[in-house]
């Protein structure tokens, strides 16, 4: 809600806004106005499986996003690889980013598969609802470059179909505001939506 409203999704009408972090979520806006769904879980894009064959995922399916591309998990990929932490000892995927940013092979193809689970769900998710803009926010997000840099490209590959094939990925702008912000907006649009419900 906040990145539709004054963030980096501002002027899309349909755009997938998520949070890649601990965990991988998302929400969605539809012709210029939040998708909550019934439950408000609607564009929770971190529980799509990507790879069928995959790991178990704590929800009780496979292959998840958020499995893949979550921050533990970038980590715990790079170092079951053989990736070595520097002499801090941190081990958490903001470490595996720099790593990747000066040039560790382990370390950068942590991301890059975290990048193509992105990829896969987000043009999944545009196939679906004709999404036109993804919005990663989040502590993964973080990694700039090394994280955006092989989603574009893998979304090159994913996001084939003609309604899909301009679809964009950007990073968030709304940053720790994102909530107290998107709370007005959530509240500004169902205020709106109030006043045009008839009363009994």
């Amino acid at each position: 809600a906040a990145e539709h409203w004054q963030g980096a999704a501002r002027g899309h009408a349909n755009a997938l806004c998520m949070v890649v972090s601990t965990g991988v979520g998302g929400g969605l806006v539809l012709n210029g106005r939040l998708h909550p769904g019934p439950t408000g879980n609607a564009g929770h894009i971190g529980h799509i499986s990507v790879d069928l064959d995959g790991d178990p995922c704590p929800c009780g399916a496979r292959g998840c996003v958020e499995r893949i591309a979550s921050g533990p998990n970038i980590a715990r990929r790079a170092l079951a690889n053989g990736w070595l932490p520097g002499p801090d000892g941190d081990v958490s995927a903001a470490a595996v980013a720099a790593s990747a940013r000066a040039g560790d092979p382990v370390a950068v193809r942590s991301f890059e598969r975290a990048a193509q689970a992105l990829a896969a769900g987000i043009a999944a998710t545009a196939t679906l609802v004709e999404i036109d803009i993804a919005v990663i926010g989040g502590g993964v997000a973080g990694a700039g470059e090394v994280l955006f840099a092989p989603l574009r490209a893998a979304l090159r590959d994913y996001a084939t179909l003609s309604f899909t094939a301009g679809l964009t990925v950007v990073p968030a702008l709304m940053g720790t505001d994102a909530g107290v912000v998107g709370a007005a907006a959530a509240a500004a649009q169902q205020s709106r939506l109030d006043a045009f419900v008839p009363t009994p």
